[in-house]
């Protein structure tokens, strides 16, 4: 019973249900608006910005992140990339938290990375993306970091180091590539 007609009513609904689901992605995904909260460890700052409002990055916002992830050792501000808080803020949706970051390295002075490295501790590239303003080493509040490498990972949008012993994440806007470390 139906037939022809209820098969097309069905197509129709069906057709009207996946624009629908579509509106409703291109909606979510173009949310005016992105906040992100950092704690660095070092200096006991912590700040939430809204890095991304309307349809632009918020150049204040990012003077002031960049401000909180400075190189603690020498005071030096490097311009942090703006693609690597968005990289951070998708990771936390992912995982379902608010994105929340505690900071062990952010921007490294040439300086800075150099002493790292003669210190022998490991896992300090000498042309670190950290020089470049690339790459943050972190902690999601609430989030094991075992599983928040996991999720950095499923993204693949840059590079990946899993700390386990220092309990921490290295993500960075570089190539794809992922590595563990102490």
């Amino acid at each position: 019973m139906g037939g022809p007609l209820l098969a097309r009513r069905r197509f129709l609904v069906a057709g009207l249900c996946v624009l629908a689901q579509g509106s409703l992605v291109r909606a979510h995904s173009a949310q005016p608006g992105r906040s992100i909260t950092f704690l660095n460890t070092h200096t006991g700052e912590e700040l939430t910005a809204a890095y991304f409002t309307a349809d632009a990055f918020d150049p204040q916002a990012l003077a002031r992140i960049d401000n909180v992830l400075r190189d603690h050792r020498s005071g030096e501000i490097g311009r942090m990339d703006p693609s690597l808080f968005d990289y951070l803020y998708d990771v936390a949706r992912r995982a379902g938290a608010d994105p929340r970051f505690e900071v062990i390295s952010g921007f490294r002075s040439a300086s800075s990375n150099e002493l790292l490295r003669r210190k022998g501790g490991g896992g300090v590239a000498q042309k670190s993306l950290h020089l470049e303003g690339k790459a943050l080493d972190v902690r999601l509040r609430g989030v094991q970091t075992a599983h928040l490498r996991d999720l950095a990972l499923e993204l693949g949008r840059g590079g990946v180091g899993y700390y386990p012993k220092s309990d921490f994440v290295h993500i960075d806007t570089g190539r794809v590539r992922s590595w563990s470390g102490k």
